[in-house]
């Protein structure tokens, strides 16, 4: 009876270290560090696509076709152009900060100047209890956001990517429903 039961809990502590290992390793992958080198393995691409959501014809990227180009990435920050149709105002600025990710729209005039409503975004962060993995982070409004468009003080800006399909996925929440998603495949590496 006595070698049972050490055998018996000898089975139980291995079981527990494999569950403690195995926990620390989803700990590892959701932090938004290996989500940031998740993103610098996409510099280079292209991804073009469309908007799926909403399916309102007359929505302003409504048939226009969406580019979102991964063109520089450095330790601390990538710069991602996302062009809308011929409109190619908008940059996605992903800055790896000592506060966390910090996700950015930078909207410009083509003679480069900024636009009055540009630089807005915010921190991710945990958001329908989900703290986000390696491929998928959520960015929650920050002050300068609720200041500059007080409307949008409660957005959740989404980007995830699935190496699988690989596709891109953008996905904008405004008072946890949904607002805008546009979803982009992979189309060259360079």
């Amino acid at each position: 009876m006595n070698s049972i039961f050490k055998t018996l809990t000898l089975s139980t502590l291995c079981v527990l270290i494999m569950a403690c290992a195995s926990t620390e390793e989803i700990k590892l992958e959701t932090s938004p560090d290996s989500y940031y080198k998740s993103l610098l393995e996409l510099c280079g691409k292209t991804f073009v696509g469309k908007t799926s959501y909403p399916l309102d014809p007359d929505h302003d990227f409504a048939g226009k076709k969406l580019v979102a180009h991964f063109k520089s990435c450095t330790n601390n920050e990538i710069r991602i152009p996302f062009s809308v149709g011929e409109d190619k105002s908008r940059t996605w600025i992903i800055t790896n900060t000592s506060q966390g990710l910090l996700l950015k729209h930078d909207h410009r005039h083509k003679d480069g100047t900024p636009d009055e409503v540009t630089m807005y975004g915010g921190y991710a962060g945990e958001y329908k209890n989900s703290k986000g993995t390696n491929l998928k982070q959520h960015f929650l409004a920050d002050e300068h956001t609720a200041q500059l468009i007080p409307a949008a003080q409660s957005n959740v800006w989404t980007l995830s990517y699935d190496p699988e399909s690989k596709q891109l996925t953008y996905n904008l929440e405004r008072h946890q429903k949904p607002r805008y998603e546009a979803t982009l495949s992979l189309v060259s590496e360079h």
